[in-house]
């Protein structure tokens, strides 16, 4: 009999994920359309979401820490050789997350430094380096995209491999919060709400002492 669904993903996790989906494609549109003042906007509510991600993956629900996910070399090879079922993340998908988030780190730490031709849409901390640099840089943050989006390319391919190749479905889970556990008794420990909160005020003082004072 299969048992009852349970939690696996706790509703900050989601949130950062579809935040995500729809972030990333708003900061290309902004690009394309000249809207460089939203599109820094946007490119520091990015800033603040993944300081938020990180600092959630070292206080937040079980299957959101990195210390409950991130495995070494050993632990990849030996799911590639059995791949089997993961609660949370399998060793391949921790893999994914810490690429994306290091991805998009380095995308939006591009950024911060980048300015427009005209020095008139500017990151937030472009004025710390030169004209020319933040030039450079901008012209970085541009082709780094591409890298962000072959990363997603995979990230959907691997969810439409496992969706009809191994019959599982990851999508529902991320909406819902809930599947069927791997093992009995298995479900999501859940962190208290005030680290919720820690990691939103932190995420956001850094966020704002980036674009405002540094």
């Amino acid at each position: 009999m299969i048992e009852e669904r349970v939690r696996v993903w706790d509703l900050p996790t989601r949130l950062f994920h579809w935040s995500l989906v729809l972030l990333v494609p708003a900061l290309w549109a902004t690009h394309e359309w000249h809207r460089l003042d939203l599109h820094i906007l946007l490119g520091e509510t990015m800033l603040g979401l993944i300081l938020f991600r990180l600092i959630w993956g070292l206080i937040g629900s079980s299957t959101a820490r990195f210390s409950g996910f991130v495995r070494g070399p050993g632990a990849v090879l030996r799911y590639l050789r059995a791949p089997r079922t993961a609660f949370g993340h399998n060793p391949i998908g921790a893999l994914s997350v810490v690429a994306m988030l290091l991805v998009l780190a380095i995308q939006v730490g591009l950024g911060l430094f980048a300015s427009d031709e005209d020095a008139l849409d500017v990151g937030p901390l472009s004025h710390n380096i030169s004209y020319d640099s933040a030039r450079t840089l901008a012209e970085r943050h541009e082709t780094f995209f591409y890298i962000l989006l072959g990363l997603i390319a995979l990230h959907v391919a691997a969810i439409l491999y496992y969706r009809f190749a191994k019959r599982e479905d990851l999508v529902t889970p991320m909406v819902t919060g809930r599947r069927e556990p791997t093992l009995p008794g298995e479900a999501m420990a859940p962190a208290p709400a005030w680290r919720f909160w820690v990691a939103a005020a932190l995420a956001i003082a850094i966020t704002l002492a980036i674009a405002n004072f540094l």
